[in-house]
């Protein structure tokens, strides 16, 4: 069944989304549905990274491109989540719950948001407490989608691809909020060398909310307002978290570093365009490949689980038994994979700083992010290694 088998009409579209889809319609559909999600994503993704740059160059407001654009994304993402839950479309009882319990955080956090905006001021806290609503509600969105994508189309190479690219989209939710310390790095150091990115009502703005003229206190107050154990525990037990469950939700080999290496191509193409038209411009997170390339070496070295895997390159369905997959060996697994990857993210944070810059880091938050991403390696293996039946 391809889309090739969906109606050409607009009438038997109406009666698709009134009735659902005929049984010999359904898998067309699914895949149409799905193709939509990684449209509504990319829509908000792209808004999500325009708006981030623009909030160090101009004052907020409630209708910028780039807000519109994200929100264009996420009305796709209702109308979907809408259609797939009334007629129960590609998704199952978990799947329907983590859309539309995501959907719904994300709409309440709007509100939340824009009030909190109108109260306080200036749109540049990335970790505000209203900006973690939005995020967790796009997480349980994609989440729901992931499962819903996954358990609705057979195994092939498309699946695999298209699983990477939604956890993609997941990795991207995840790193957001570190974009303000790669930004607001080279937002300070802009305005230190007399050239600066932000517009002068931006700054004085940001300079009166704190009860100071414009002066090196208020920039940097307003380019990196949080810690600098912040940025690198983030990576650690977030991000590279992220990877793992990627790479053993999707099980194909070399999951996280292409996920990784996707995510940071994406990151130099936005440089490039933003850069181009005159906005600001960050320093993408590179040392994050470094760590994406330790996990995938653990899961090939060190195999926990015998799930077969469909392999991006070769489309082979192939099944490797595991190795004594113990509760012993799996937590094992998961403390030495947790530092090896993090040990490869703080030398390569420490490369990228020497080399081209980052973001202010207080290295020994990387231990910190670590044993939060031995942890939480640990509960995704247990939870997901071959169960033995009698």
């Amino acid at each position: 069944m391809t889309t090739q088998t969906l109606p050409r009409s607009p009438e038997a579209w109406v009666g698709i989304v009134r009735s659902g889809p005929a049984p010999d319609q359904a898998p067309a559909v699914v895949t149409a549905v799905y193709r939509l999600w990684l449209l509504a994503f990319t829509l908000k993704m792209l808004g999500s990274t325009w708006d981030m740059s623009w909030h160090f160059k101009w004052l907020r407001d409630d209708f910028a491109p780039p807000h519109l654009l994200n929100t264009a994304g996420t009305v796709l993402v209702v109308a979907l989540v809408l259609f797939q839950a009334y007629h129960s479309v590609g998704v199952d009882a978990p799947a329907k719950r983590l859309m539309i319990g995501g959907t719904a955080t994300f709409l309440v956090a709007i509100p939340i948001d824009i009030l909190n905006h109108r109260i306080n001021g200036l749109d540049i806290t990335a970790w505000s407490a209203s900006h973690a609503l939005l995020y967790i509600g796009t997480a349980f969105m994609l989440l729901g989608a992931a499962r819903g994508y996954w358990i609705s189309t057979p195994p092939s190479r498309a699946r695999i691809v298209v699983s990477a690219v939604l956890w993609g989209f997941f990795l991207e939710n995840v790193l957001f909020p570190n974009q303000h310390q790669e930004y607001g790095v080279l937002s300070l150091q802009s305005w230190e060398a007399g050239t600066p990115t932000a517009e002068p009502s931006l700054l004085e703005f940001a300079a009166g909310q704190i009860g100071r003229a414009v002066d090196h206190i208020a920039v940097q107050g307003f380019a990196l307002p949080v810690d600098s154990w912040v940025y690198p525990s983030w990576l650690a037990g977030a991000a590279l978290l992220t990877l793992v469950a990627a790479r053993l939700f999707v099980g194909a080999r070399w999951t996280a570093t292409a996920i990784a290496a996707g995510y940071l191509g994406y990151r130099l193409f936005a440089w490039m365009l933003l850069a181009g038209t005159g906005f600001p411009k960050s320093i993408p997170p590179l040392l994050l490949l470094a760590g994406a390339i330790a996990i995938d070496v653990v899961f090939l070295a060190l195999p926990t689980t015998a799930a077969p895997v469909v392999t991006p390159l070769d489309g082979v369905v192939t099944a490797r038994p595991a190795t004594a997959p113990g509760t012993g060996r799996a937590l094992l697994v998961a403390v030495f994979g947790a530092a090896l990857a993090t040990a490869s993210l703080a030398g390569a944070a420490w490369l990228q700083d020497f080399f081209i810059g980052a973001p202010p880091i207080d290295y020994p938050a990387f231990v910190w992010g670590g044993l939060v991403l031995a942890a939480g390696w640990a509960v995704l293996a247990l939870a997901t290694r071959p169960r033995h039946t009698a």
